[in-house]
């Protein structure tokens, strides 16, 4: 169905009914020229909301903005539920602002382009992480870094639009915040839309927007290289994806973990090259000193650094991408004594991420994931904290 919008309603007194039914019919993905004059009115759409500090997700009626020239619609089909949002939504890293409408990973179809878009027509498939746009100026932002924008991108939610660039800065009826993914509908700039390509199933492309590319951007920065042993932390979203891009970019993957009931998702499910139980492991094996060239962390949950960094090779990295809720330490010997490094990642920039999504498509990679209602997210959110979810949930927005 097109995107509804309150427009409709404003055409219907302007024109009447007639004209309205003959413009309308013009918005189907049949007819691509269409939209570009169509959203000329904030709409409305169905959305999930927190309206206070770990409250429950409810239903809530969310105003989109105009489609300004250079932006698109989107009818979002799929959501991804990350484990930040549970963080955001229970307040748990800083103030937030609510309501909030979380969600930074986006599947969708356009539905209407502006006068000045040239990347998209109405019906392609498309994605948004959780980058909304950023200064454009900076060098980061000049080298296609934008998450690493000098002055800070603009997030998917609970953030504010604080470019004069942007259509929404200053915005006095929509407040200038963002809303995220867990709705029906949305606008966001071309700038920071990306193509999901047509071998991709859209629901298992979806987490890719968050929890591909945060694996794939530090991968290849650090430069991963064929045949050597990664390990993998934490066998959550960011895990398992780790894990498929690892393999796919030729290295020998062990994940490790201090669940053994982790050890047929890994090998089988998965398809790792190795297992080890992690850091309690006493017995002689696969892990200990000096064994990796490459561990990525993605672990959430409060947990020491040491046994990782004494389990990296001479020169190894140890790469952090979970965000625990408390300071991580370590013993700084242990990466002097072998030339070690201690790194970080956040997601990539707007480029990387195309770029990620073409990879994945080529080596037929989608996010494992569990489909569920709408009514389904409070329910969710309480099995990601529990870590009960192969590999990430997936909203199916048409359930709202």
């Amino acid at each position: 169905m097109p995107f509804r919008c309150s427009v409709r309603v404003g055409l219907w007194r302007a024109c009447g009914a007639g004209a309205l039914a003959a413009l309308w019919r013009l918005a189907s993905p049949t007819f691509p020229g269409v939209a570009r004059a169509l959203v000329v009115r904030r709409s409305s759409c169905k959305s999930y909301a927190a309206l206070g500090p770990g409250g429950p997700l409810v239903p809530h009626q969310l105003q989109r903005r105009p489609v300004g020239e250079r932006d698109v619609a989107i009818r979002i089909k799929y959501a991804g539920i990350c484990h930040s949002d549970i963080h955001q939504v229970r307040q748990e890293w800083a103030e937030a602002m609510f309501p909030m409408v979380p969600g930074h990973e986006v599947g969708g179809v356009v539905q209407a382009v502006g006068a000045a878009v040239t990347k998209f027509r109405v019906g392609d498939r498309v994605g948004v992480g959780n980058l909304l746009d950023s200064c454009r100026q900076c060098r980061q932002c000049l080298a296609g870094q934008e998450n690493y924008c000098r002055t800070g991108p603009v997030y998917a939610y609970n953030d504010r639009f604080k470019y004069p660039h942007c259509a929404e800065f200053g915005d006095e009826a929509g407040g200038g915040r963002t809303y995220g993914g867990y709705s029906q509908a949305v606008v966001v700039d071309e700038a920071f839309v990306c193509r999901v390509p047509e071998a991709l199933d859209l629901a298992g492309a979806t987490p890719l927007l968050c929890a591909g590319i945060t694996v794939y951007s530090p991968l290849k920065f650090y430069g991963l290289r064929k045949k050597q042993r990664l390990g993998v932390a934490g066998l959550g979203g960011l895990g398992a994806m780790a894990v498929l891009i690892g393999k796919a970019m030729g290295a020998d993957v062990t994940v490790l973990s201090r669940s053994e009931a982790k050890r047929h998702e890994a090998l089988q499910e998965l398809k790792a090259d190795s297992f080890a139980i992690f850091p309690e492991a006493k017995e002689a094996g696969p892990v200990g000193v000096g064994d990796f060239d490459m561990i990525v962390d993605t672990i959430a949950g409060d947990h020491e650094l040491q046994p990782y960094i004494r389990a990296l090779a001479p020169d190894g990295k140890l790469v952090v991408l979970g965000i625990p809720p408390k300071l991580l330490s370590f013993h700084a010997f242990e990466l002097i004594a072998g030339r070690k490094s201690l790194a970080g990642s956040i997601s990539g920039g707007i480029k990387e991420t195309q770029e990620m999504l073409e990879f994945c498509a080529q080596h037929r990679i989608t996010c494992p994931h569990e489909l569920i209602g709408a009514s389904q997210i409070n329910e969710a959110f309480d099995r990601v904290v529990r870590s009960d979810v192969k590999y990430r949930f997936v909203i199916d927005t048409g359930t709202m």
